[in-house]
């Protein structure tokens, strides 16, 4: 746990009006954690102009400039998947593979009424990654993107639910959403929609919580659970989901169950065999429980949930070449700063990171300390040596002066 020698920072979080407020719900972050946050549907008109961030050019881009493969995109219609090899074909002379995008394929199947979904956008489009980058700091949980495109008139996927939140961003065109309160409130990762297929087809028939076209700018908030389906009007509708990846109690409770079970794998009585015969397993399960109990209430769940943190999240992008070039020209005026979206945590001597861990003597405690709160700093505040290590381990990286 966090204590005296911990010190815990990322310099992605926000400091005042966050994105949550400035661009998705114009609500501050208190309002949205204590009224809407993993409880209710909300629909937020005009919420911004995210022109910035994606839009009809950078689908055409992705599709047909830059040697996309599958998984990273995937076609559906009349609520089916379309079978990869119907959209994908080599690439040519030097770029041989055989499941990149086939443009000419794509457009047959979206003129033909397809939806094309654009997938993992926060790996492959950097305006989109920094908007999830930036909510995951807010909002402490992981974020991932997909873009949805639907021809007019045509509808992608039949009622279901997701087992991650979701703001829907609508960006270009119009779209009709339908939404229904859950059949199976707050469902896990491995609890799909197709669990309760006749229970969500039969609470879709039922008046809906929501039922609104979107426009341009406007954004939906959906706790994961929540039913929804959704339908283009008139025009083709190009719309964001942002994908919130939600850590749960049950998380937190497996967490603390595998440090039990660890700490329990040193306890000689435990390993012990059970006595021959079944007669005695009801007393032998007492006693079990009792010492599990025991395990689970000394269980320190702070530092396998902060690795299970760090490992579903990736840290801020690094060039290698502009990096190598920071190393090499590295003097005391040179700027540097802590990467970002590190989930940098100091603990005692040792720094933990999303890239690693480094351990450093107690001299090096205070400017380490310093570089957590994310502000530049020169080679020289920092040390020189300090600076070059962090430089090479990927951890600091070069600022603008």
């Amino acid at each position: 746990m966090s204590g005296p020698g911990t010190h815990v920072h990322d310099p992605g979080a926000p400091a005042g009006a966050g994105i949550l407020e400035t661009r998705l719900t114009r609500l501050g972050r208190e309002d949205f954690a204590r009224n809407v946050w993993s409880r209710t549907a909300l629909l937020t008109r005009r919420a911004s102009d995210f022109s910035d961030v994606f839009g009809a050019d950078a689908v055409d881009e992705l599709v047909s400039r830059r040697g996309l493969r599958t998984p990273f995109l995937r076609v559906a219609k009349d609520g089916a998947v379309l079978p990869e090899s119907s959209y994908t074909s080599s690439g040519g002379v030097g770029a041989t593979i055989a499941d990149q995008l086939d443009d000419t394929a794509l457009w047959r199947c979206f003129a033909g009424g397809a939806t094309l979904v654009l997938q993992a956008l926060h790996r492959t489009w950097a305006p989109v990654a920094d908007l999830c980058a930036r909510l995951s700091a807010e909002l402490g949980h992981p974020v991932q993107a997909n873009a949805y495109v639907t021809p007019p008139q045509n509808r992608g996927f039949d009622d279901h639910y997701d087992v991650h939140d979701v703001f829907v961003v609508q960006i270009d065109g119009g779209k009709r959403w339908l939404v229904h309160e859950p059949v199976h409130p707050d469902p896990l990762r491995d609890q799909p929609w197709t669990d309760h297929r006749v229970a969500v087809a039969e609470a879709a028939k039922g008046p809906a919580y929501i039922d609104a076209v979107l426009a341009p700018g406007d954004v939906l908030y959906l706790p994961r659970g929540w039913l929804h389906a959704a339908e283009a009007k008139g025009e083709t509708s190009v719309h964001l989901t942002l994908g919130v990846h939600v850590w749960t109690r049950y998380a937190l409770a497996e967490q603390l169950a595998e440090a039990a079970l660890a700490a329990l794998r040193d306890d000689p009585a435990m390993r012990a065999s059970l006595p021959l015969g079944v007669e005695g397993t009801a007393r032998e399960a007492d006693g079990v429980r009792e010492r599990l109990t025991a395990a689970v209430a000394e269980a320190e769940s702070e530092p396998s949930f902060q690795r299970g943190r760090r490992g579903q999240g990736r840290p801020a992008p690094l060039g290698p070449l502009a990096q190598l070039a920071a190393v090499d020209g590295l003097g005391p005026h040179s700027p540097v700063r802590l990467r970002g979206a590190l989930e940098a945590r100091l603990e005692g001597v040792r720094l933990r990171t999303r890239v690693g861990w480094l351990d450093f003597p107690e001299t090096d405690l205070p400017s380490v300390t310093r570089l957590l709160d994310g502000e530049v700093r020169t080679a020289g505040e920092v040390g020189p040596d300090l600076a070059l290590r962090l430089l090479r381990a990927g951890v600091l990286v070069p600022a603008a002066p």
